[in-house]
């Protein structure tokens, strides 16, 4: 069975890569693919985010990583998927996640939507708050792929004067 993760992933968190090694045992194949969200104003181009991610699972053999423009059960049909994945941290996500899954099973009934609670660890994390610790100078390398800290870090201080 195919699911699909989607998200934004900017960027993509340690949280974010707790729920994709998990359901990569679940499912015969996971895609993670980056929904463009016309509302967000990312730090990386999609191109950056694929690669970042792809970097991220290339130990995962039966991940793979793409982009979408446009509904995502509309995307999941095209892939054949039967489960869209949602990673859960708090009460909040769930209410959010919740209004999102019954409007999807309104626009595609034959599309479950799974959620994962994320490890305990990862529970307080999300894209927004690494950006925010990195703007201000934080240390984030404990919250994503080393190699995405890298980036982050080189924006940042593209950024600040």
């Amino acid at each position: 069975m195919i699911a699909i993760y989607p998200g934004s992933f900017d960027p993509i968190t340690l949280g974010h890569l707790d729920i994709i090694t998990r359901s990569s045992v679940l499912y015969q194949k996971v895609i993670v693919v980056i929904s463009l969200n016309p509302n967000k104003k990312p730090l990386f181009t999609v191109e950056e985010r694929i690669a970042q991610i792809q970097k991220a699972v290339h130990h995962l053999p039966n991940v793979e990583v793409d982009s979408f423009d446009g509904l995502t059960v509309t995307y999941a049909r095209q892939c054949q998927a039967k489960v869209l994945l949602r990673g859960l941290r708090v009460l909040s996500d769930f209410e959010k996640e919740l209004q999102m899954a019954h409007t999807n099973k309104t626009l595609a009934d034959d599309i479950e939507t799974v959620f994962l609670a994320t490890s305990t660890e990862y529970g307080f994390l999300s894209s927004s708050l690494v950006k925010e610790i990195a703007r201000f100078g934080g240390a984030i390398r404990h919250l994503v792929p080393e190699h995405v800290a890298l980036d982050i870090e080189r924006c940042y201080r593209k950024i600040l004067p």
